[in-house]
């Protein structure tokens, strides 16, 4: 059975913004990575700019054991439509590669695709779209994860 968490995205503000919410909720970040971390692109336009380095690539902030609050910085093409309000996105991990695929397919009926299903650097299998009553829905499928929560 699919985990649904709301993803929430930031302009240069999510460190500060996650730092508010641990202070609310507790907990300790699992994961904070960086876009500098990411490996560089043989693409010279997907390079990162030097400007976005520092910022939030992901983080995510456990709040109970079934629920996860994740976040990231954007800019730039990733953020055309970026404005205060609409800085979310639900994301579901799935259970299995085969339901990502089902749930995603079915969701971007007469929405618009902004990320295919493929596998990541990271080792999900993830892709994002928005439907077709405007919702952004990210899909994520992780066999480790999916192992140890069986």
């Amino acid at each position: 059975m699919a985990i649904v968490n709301i993803y929430l995205n930031f302009d240069g503000n999510c460190e500060q913004a996650f730092d508010f919410y641990k202070s609310v909720f507790g907990g300790e970040y699992p994961y904070i990575g960086r876009f500098k971390d990411m490996p560089p692109s043989e693409d010279a336009s997907k390079q990162v700019p030097e400007e976005m380095a520092n910022r939030i690539m992901h983080v995510s902030l456990p709040i109970s054991k079934e629920t996860m609050l994740m976040g990231s910085d954007t800019g730039g093409e990733w953020a055309a439509n970026f404005k205060q309000g609409n800085n979310f996105s639900i994301s579901v991990n799935a259970a299995s590669k085969d339901e990502a695929d089902r749930i995603f397919n079915a969701l971007s009926a007469g929405g618009q695709v902004t990320m295919p299903l493929a596998n990541t650097f990271w080792g999900d299998y993830f892709g994002m779209l928005t439907d077709k009553f405007g919702i952004n829905w990210m899909m994520s499928y992780n066999e480790q994860q999916a192992t140890q929560q069986a």
